[in-house]
C-alpha cells in the first residue's frame, strides 16, 4: 500500500489505517475474532491503528481495545505498526464523558502503557478539550508526558483550529482526528482540514462512513452506490479514495469489526482519482 508521512512525526505509514473501536464496544466481535481483524488489515498493507483507552463496554473494561491491538500485534510475527491512542474519555455505566484534567491524562497514559505492552506510545491524542479544564493545562500534560519520553507524539481530536494554534505554541502537534464523511464535511467548512494542509499536520477522519449506521445505509446516500459500481469498488472503498484525493494530509480510519471489511477498507489506499472524479463524487453525495 502506499504511505503517507503522519504530520512532522517522520513516521510513514499506510494511507488507510484502521480505526479500532467497533472491535471493543456494543455488539463487538469476539476477542479471537478481532485479532483475526486486525491481522487482516495487516496482511492488506496497513501499518497504522488508531485506538483509545476508552474504546470499551464502561469503565471496568478501560483499555480492552488497547489490550487487543497488543495481543494482536504480539501473536502475528513480524507484525510492524504505528500505534495511535488517546486519553480524556471515561466511560461510567457505559456513558462517554470527558476528563482531560491533568491528573487524569497522567494516569490514563500510565495505563495505555501498560495495556499496549510498550515503553513508550507512538503517538498520544488528547481525546475531546474539557470545559471543566483549561485547555492548555490538558496539553501542557501532554507536554510533560512527551518530554518525559512516554509518548513520542503528540496530536488532538475534536478540536478547531483555535485549539490546535493554542496547542502548537505549547508543544509539537502531529496530527488532528474530527469526524468527517460525506454527510458531515464539518471539516472543510471549518477550515481544519485545509489548516492541516497548510501546516503538514496529519489530518485523520474518524466515522469516514458515518458511524456504524451509517456504514449500513452508505450506499443509499445520494448516488454514490452508482458512482461506485461505476468504478468497480464497494461505496466504502469509493469514499475512502475520495477522502485521500482531497487532500495529501488525510489518513482514514475506518472502523471494522470483520476481517472482509479491513480488507476493503485496505484497497482505498492504490485506486488513483483524478480531479473530474473527485467532484463526481461529491456531486453524488446530494
Amino acid at each position: 500500500m502506499k504511505t503517507r508521512t503522519l504530520g512532522s512525526s517522520g513516521l510513514a505509514v499506510s494511507a488507510v489505517g484502521l480505526g479500532g473501536m467497533y472491535l471493543s464496544i456494543r455488539d463487538r466481535p469476539s476477542e479471537d475474532d478481532a485479532v483475526r481483524t486486525i491481522h487482516a488489515a495487516l496482511d492488506a498493507g496497513i501499518t497504522f491503528i488508531d485506538t483509545a483507552d476508552a474504546y470499551c463496554l464502561d469503565q471496568r473494561d478501560i483499555g480492552h481495545n488497547e489490550r487487543v491491538i497488543a495481543r494482536a500485534l504480539r501473536d502475528k510475527q513480524g507484525a510492524r505498526a504505528v500505534v495511535a491512542t488517546k486519553g480524556g474519555l471515561e466511560r461510567p455505566n457505559g456513558a462517554w464523558t470527558r476528563n482531560a484534567r491533568p491528573a487524569h491524562l497522567r494516569e490514563a497514559c500510565e495505563r495505555s502503557l501498560k495495556a499496549l505492552g510498550v515503553p513508550r506510545i507512538d503517538v498520544y491524542q488528547l481525546h475531546a478539550p474539557d470545559r471543566a479544564t483549561p485547555f492548555a493545562d490538558s496539553v501542557g500534560e501532554l507536554a510533560r508526558l512527551r518530554t518525559e519520553g512516554k509518548i513520542a507524539h503528540v496530536g488532538l481530536s475534536n478540536v478547531g483550529v483555535k485549539e490546535i494554534e493554542e496547542a502548537r505554541a505549547i508543544v509539537p502537534i502531529v496530527s488532528v482526528q474530527n469526524r468527517w464523511n460525506p454527510l458531515d464535511r464539518e471539516p472543510e467548512r471549518s477550515g481544519v482540514l485545509a489548516y492541516c494542509d497548510k501546516l503538514r499536520l496529519a489530518f485523520l477522519p474518524y466515522s469516514p462512513f458515518g458511524g456504524a449506521s451509517g456504514a449500513k445505509s452508505l450506499a443509499s446516500v445520494g448516488t454514490l452506490a452508482r458512482e461506485a459500481k461505476k468504478r468497480g469498488l464497494s461505496p466504502h472503498r469509493l469514499v475512502l479514495a475520495w477522502m485521500l484525493a482531497k487532500s495529501p494530509s488525510v489518513i482514514p480510519i475506518p472502523g471494522a469489526r470483520r476481517a472482509e471489511s479491513a480488507r476493503d477498507s485496505a484497497g482505498a489506499g492504490d485506486v488513483v482519482l483524478s480531479s473530474d472524479d473527485v467532484r463526481a463524487i461529491e456531486a453524488s453525495f446530494e
